[in-house]
């Protein structure tokens, strides 16, 4: 598993590089998005209608679940969203199921 590591931690960076390149990021300024600790990072989690945002540690990228939610993103939104953030596809309370699971694994 440790072979593997650096590879997922890779895919990550990739895939966060491909999202900051989103002519949204650019422009999507709120006071809100300047209220995000160092070493976090904001999504979005919930129905289109109640999106509700959460800030997770940057180091869940590297957890293979948070990974696989990045992909489901990737395919479902892809990296132009109307709300220039990243929206993840899943309700609010199975995030934070998942964001739990990563916490004590």
């Amino acid at each position: 598993m440790g072979i593997r590591l650096p590879e997922m931690t890779l895919h990550a960076k990739q895939t966060i590089r491909r999202w900051s390149r989103s002519k949204h990021q650019y422009s999507y300024r709120t006071s809100s998005s300047v209220n995000v600790p160092k070493g976090h990072f904001a999504v979005y989690a919930g129905d289109e209608e109640k999106n509700k945002r959460l800030v997770v540690p940057i180091s869940y990228l590297k957890h293979p679940l948070f990974q696989a939610l990045l992909n489901q993103a990737e395919q479902e939104f892809g990296f132009d969203h109307p709300l220039g953030g990243l929206m993840v596809p899943c309700a609010e309370d199975e995030f934070i199921n998942l964001t739990s699971r990563i916490m004590h694994a």
